[in-house]
């Protein structure tokens, strides 16, 4: 070969190179996230006219917002836990808030494979996740992490995390308003005063300087000149800080903002509905957000993943369902599961003898929460604004976002709605069977059962977790509208722990002419072989029983508060229910007022939840050990 053939070879051998390597880069662009803490659609582009948040707004106005995105659930752990896995943490069992379990070997966060296809991955700074990953999600996660760090041309994936609009700084004072409280929307569930008009002014405040926030991250992007080469997001965790949003799994509590921009050179990869300045009417998920980041780069999602990509070459066709659930939230435990088609919401309460309103101490901190319920005990305030204390909840709810945004209008027992209710209750239900739900579980037995597995695996064993039954009796045994208690204890006699656990359930919640009626068998249930089962019929004994009944009951309850002798998760299971009894355990007082907050644990997540209980209770506060 010649010099002059051997050159020509060369440079086109070079130029094929470059070629490649460009089309490689072309196919992995810059992604920046710029998220929020608690915070719904407040804001300008999503038409609110008391909103100040010019820097999102003039983002929305040359990118696209998303008309209807929920978080999964309403609380910052398990939301961030469904970002981080593409799976929902009702089916990864990381769903109570501040838990932590384990994941089969084959689950990985979304940037680990980002980082496989040569991206750099940073946090700055929030994780919060309740699940575990055996080796690091990020290249970075501080309060110093930054793409600038990465190597000379290597993508990004980079996050900035706003805490400026937490329920933390709603109830922070002093504080110099910018919004006028005068001016702001009571929503129709909360008590018009003025500690409510100055919380929802001071979440106003917040959520600018969230956008005040935002607005310095796009401008480093833009003076490095990489505005025009990065796809940038901006959304919320979940709806606002306010009682009744924050922690509660309706349109209020997961209704999320989201603006996405693609510069022209990325606008292949958009969504198909893409408009500059537009608006979509497809319905977002927080599943979809990690197997949309991949499609972003070009890798296909794996199938575990229960999300689904809307943006990039694997992007997948719109959903008709958006879902929501609600678990246990720091020491108060909930069922709740939820569904929206975008105008109606459904709910069902698979814990009805709770109210929303449960005493969690991090809610009562909020002027709001405190002065809605004194007016409450008072007798002040009218229907809407009392839903969220009383008990029972409703077993359904069926809310239309259109002619009733606040859900404070209850149509599940309207016969003009009665194919929607069910319509969205068959979705739900299917939903709950397909992603395997491993909530029904109660945690303390799903954390012990999965010790060397996780709680996603167990889940799928349906000689341990045969969940259609388990999916029935819960259904059941919440349902106190149906009397047929007869069934019921039909389902204490059953094999499997977790059906008697709802079997015991449901004499509770159906209450005293029941447990009146059953009494022995409830009696024969305290020596259960699970302590769940023991735990939730002292309850029922203690609450409603005899005198007889209720003197057994306590001594139960007693020796499985001791955290130190029965472990964490009992403890608080146990505590609960003694808190629940109120003045029918007085007797137990001096006894849990000596009691070691410490005791072996799953993870230090759960260990504030004991001396919280034991505070609740004796009304001193409890120091951790």
């Amino acid at each position: 070969m010649t010099r002059q053939k051997l050159a020509i070879v060369f440079v086109a051998w070079f130029l094929a190179c470059v070629w490649i390597n460009s089309t490689d880069a072309q196919q992995q662009p810059n992604i920046l996230w710029l998220t929020s803490e608690d915070h719904g659609p407040a804001m300008g582009c999503y038409g609110d006219a008391l909103a100040r948040t010019p820097n999102v707004d003039a983002l929305a106005a040359k990118g696209m917002r998303f008309r209807t995105v929920w978080s999964v659930a309403p609380v910052c752990a398990p939301a961030r836990t469904a970002i981080i896995t593409g799976i929902y943490p009702s089916s990864s069992g990381g769903l109570h808030m501040r838990s932590m379990v384990s994941l089969p070997a084959h689950v990985r966060a979304f940037p680990q494979f980002l980082q496989d296809a040569g991206y750099y991955c940073t946090n700055h700074s929030k994780t919060d996740y309740n699940v575990r990953f055996p080796s690091p999600v990020w290249n970075e996660s501080s309060n110093k992490a930054h793409w600038r760090k990465r190597k000379a041309g290597q993508p990004f994936f980079a996050v900035f995390n706003s805490t400026k609009s937490h329920e933390s700084q709603i109830r922070a004072r002093p504080h110099t308003l910018a919004t006028d409280p005068a001016q702001v929307r009571v929503p129709s569930y909360h008590p018009d005063t003025p500690e409510v008009r100055q919380d929802w002014a001071q979440y106003y405040d917040g959520v600018s300087q969230a956008d005040a926030d935002a607005g310095s991250r796009l401008e480093e992007l833009k003076n490095a000149g990489l505005a025009e080469e990065t796809i940038i997001f901006y959304f919320a965790d979940h709806g606002s800080g306010m009682p009744r949003s924050k922690r509660w799994p309706s349109d209020s509590g997961l209704h999320v903002p989201m603006v996405v921009y693609f510069p022209p050179k990325w606008q292949h990869l958009a969504p198909k509905e893409y408009a500059a300045g537009g608006a979509s009417d497809r319905l977002i998920s927080f599943v979809d957000l990690a197997p949309t980041m991949l499609s972003l780069a070009g890798i296909q999602p794996p199938a575990w993943m229960q999300g689904h990509a809307f943006a990039g070459p694997f992007q997948a066709p719109p959903e008709p369902f958006l879902f929501g659930e609600r678990g246990r939230m720091d020491e108060r435990m909930d069922l709740v599961r939820s569904i929206t088609d975008g105008r109606y919401v459904y709910v069902r309460n698979f814990f009805p003898h709770v109210s929303q309103a449960q005493h969690v101490a991090y809610q009562f901190e909020t002027p709001t929460t405190r002065v809605w319920n004194q007016l409450y005990q008072q007798g002040k305030t009218n229907g809407a604004q009392s839903l969220f204390w009383q008990v029972p909840k409703s077993v359904e709810e069926l809310y239309d976002l259109e002619t009733d945004p606040d859900e404070v209008m209850n149509l599940a027992d309207s016969q003009d709605h009665r194919e929607i209710r069910n319509r969205l209750s068959e979705a739900l239900r299917a939903h709950i069977l397909s992603i395997r739900d491993a909530c029904f579980f109660p945690e303390r037995e799903m954390i012990g059962r999965s010790v060397g597995s996780s709680p996603y695996e167990l889940a799928r064993d349906d000689s341990v977790y045969p969940l259609q039954q388990i999916l029935k009796a819960a259904e059941f045994s919440s349902d106190y509208r149906d009397p047929a208690d007869s069934r019921l204890a039909d389902r204490l006699a059953d094999p499997n722990s977790v059906i008697r656990y709802w079997g015991t359930l449901g004499l509770l919640i159906r209450g005293e002419a029941s447990v009146s009626q059953h009494e022995e068998l409830l009696i024969s249930s305290l020596d259960d072989p699970s302590l769940d089962v023991r735990i939730v019929a002292a309850q029922a004994l203690g609450s409603f029983g005899s005198e007889n009944a209720r003197g057994r009951a306590l001594p139960v309850l007693a020796s499985l508060a001791d955290p130190q002798a029965q472990g964490v998760m009992t403890s608080i299971a146990s505590l609960a229910a003694i808190e629940a009894l109120g003045d029918r355990a007085v007797e137990l007082r001096s006894m849990i007022e000596a009691l070691k907050s410490e005791g072996p644990s799953p993870d230090e997540r759960y260990n504030s939840y004991v001396p919280r209980l034991i505070a609740n209770i004796t009304g001193i506060p409890h120091a951790k050990e």
